[in-house]
């Protein structure tokens, strides 16, 4: 990872009130060097895409316990592609079936964690996906 300040967006949308694992991932993430914005509870996809564009960041998280995953990351991207924002790039954590991790990655998700994830695990996957970014983003400059 170079001296560069990654910028991570950290959301819970929808009407799951249940924050620890995000706020706990969004402190890994910020003791990790990333610089880590948390949107708070109850946001909704617009919300979380405004935050997005808004912080301009390099990648969003999403913490997702409802079982409403399947229609509020697809909703996220389209509020985020209607941004101009569809190069950012969304990783995904909850409680999400096996085959709904599938349905979510073919659609475009970076990465999904579930219950049991480590936090070395999602910090170095999360720089991962960032490289990869990165690599996208100097491609196009």
């Amino acid at each position: 990872m170079t001296d560069e300040r990654y910028r991570v967006l950290i959301a819970k949308p929808g009407l799951d009130g249940h924050d620890r694992g995000a706020k706990v991932v969004a402190r890994a993430l910020r003791d990790a060097g990333l610089e880590v914005i948390y949107t708070g509870l109850h946001q909704t996809p617009a919300m979380i895409a405004q935050a997005a564009v808004q912080e301009d960041v390099d990648l969003v998280g999403v913490s997702i316990l409802s079982g409403a995953h399947n229609h509020l990351v697809p909703e996220i991207q389209r509020e985020l592609a209607e941004r101009g924002a569809g190069d950012i790039a969304i990783f995904v954590g909850g409680i999400i079936p096996d085959d709904d991790i599938a349905t979510l990655e073919a659609g475009g998700v970076a990465k999904v964690f579930t219950p049991g994830a480590t936090l070395d695990e999602i910090v170095r996957s999360v720089r991962e996906i960032l490289a990869g970014q990165r690599g996208k983003k100097d491609a196009y400059a």
